[in-house]
């Protein structure tokens, strides 16, 4: 994260944010290096079809002393053995079943980190713009304030106004200057949490490309009943738990064939060097196992628990699927509100600007009250600020 940080030069477009997110945020290294490891644990599982080979070698150097004297020999015997699983009534391919379902769950579950990265990676992007928009609508409203204070001092000094007029606006202009540094504050801390989004330290210096924040707010023309099963089939992390369901039942089968019968094969073959011919020759074996199982109290507990994960996973798939529903339903009302909200923000900032030009106009004019000037004001700069994070909203 360190020497992308120091790469971050020139401005960056939100696609840029988005790449380096998916490149150094932590989560998508642990998903990435969780389903590596699944994998890997897949293609171990599966080599259990395969026989196992194995070879050792022993050296061994021994003296004999009898009353005919004594005698040395030394003898080297190398060996191979061979060992197969020739049948045990679905424990071994329930083993290689759930060992690919773990790994196709996480897989998927790494598919759902990198939606996650880069859906946060977007929010605090837009959450910036949405601050930055905020600071400039502060500085705004200082600068507004400024004019009108000095407005109400010449027009005291001029006679037609009382120092409660300037009292006023210096009490305007103290709360703009509140919002401005709470503004700056709020633009920092959104920086720091995009810095932490891309995975650099809070602290990493960029900077961003300008943004036009004029694109069009519209509604999507897809209906939110589409969208819930769009969702329900494509969504990775409810199609990671659909595939943990048939895990469990994999291992159904492997607890099972505890309780029954397994054939296995086994064959070594091995040649003793010596110094002494006698000692010396071909040795082998062959052996065909079967192992039955008579009496393991623990095993019809085994079964038990194993079909008890059947159920826990397909619960848990049910629950994301309501969520994942609810999920949904609720952001696409969310997006109705937030286009609603844009298009009103234009409008209340319309009218707020025009109401501040006239209440500003009245009372240089002497026709109209500092108290309007300053209920103008406020509701101007509470529309400027609504106008400028409406649009952000709207695009997280």
């Amino acid at each position: 994260a360190a020497s992308d940080a120091a790469r971050l030069t020139g401005a960056l477009v939100l696609g840029q944010v988005v790449d380096i997110a998916l490149r150094n945020n932590p989560q998508t290294q642990i998903a990435w290096a969780q389903a590596r490891a699944g994998a890997a644990l897949y293609g171990a599982a599966a080599a259990s079809y395969i026989p196992t080979v194995d070879g050792t070698a022993n050296i061994n150097r021994s003296q004999t002393t009898s009353q005919l004297g004594s005698s040395e020999r030394s003898t080297i015997t190398p060996t191979a053995t061979l060992s197969y699983l020739l049948f045990d009534f679905g424990g071994r391919s329930g083993t290689v079943a759930a060992a690919r379902a773990a790994a196709v769950a996480l897989d998927l579950t790494h598919s759902a980190t990198l939606q996650d990265v880069a859906l946060q990676a977007q929010a605090a992007y837009f959450n910036f713009q949405a601050q930055g928009g905020l600071l400039a609508a502060a500085r705004m409203t200082l600068a507004e304030a400024d004019t009108n204070l000095a407005s109400a001092q010449q027009r005291n000094k001029a006679g037609v106004a009382t120092i409660a007029d300037v009292l006023q606006a210096e009490v305007v202009v103290a709360q703009a200057q509140l919002d401005l540094e709470t503004a700056q504050g709020n633009a920092q801390t959104s920086r720091g949490s995009l810095a932490v989004a891309m995975g650099l330290p809070a602290n990493a210096r960029y900077e961003l490309a300008p943004v036009n924040d004029t694109f069009a707010v519209s509604l999507t023309s897809t209906g939110v009943d589409t969208l819930i099963d769009r969702a329900l089939a494509l969504r990775s992390d409810l199609a990671a738990l659909r595939v943990q369901i048939q895990q469990a039942q994999a291992q159904v089968r492997v607890a099972r064939s505890a309780e029954l019968p397994s054939v296995t094969f086994g064959a070594n073959a091995g040649k003793t060097f010596s110094n002494v011919s006698t000692y010396q020759g071909l040795n082998y074996g062959i052996t065909l196992g079967v192992q039955i199982p008579i009496f393991n109290l623990a095993r019809p507990y085994n079964l038990t628990a194993a079909q008890a994960q059947v159920d826990v996973a397909t619960a848990r798939a049910d629950l994301l699927r309501v969520q994942v529903g609810q999920q949904v339903y609720a952001a696409y009302y969310a997006l109705q509100t937030a286009t609603q909200r844009a298009h009103t923000s234009d409008v209340l900032l319309s009218f707020a600007t025009r109401s501040e030009v006239t209440a500003r106009a009245r009372y240089r004019a002497g026709v109209g009250t500092i108290v309007d000037l300053v209920t103008a004001q406020t509701a101007l700069a509470s529309a400027r600020a609504q106008q400028a994070q409406s649009r952000w909203v709207w695009a997280t």
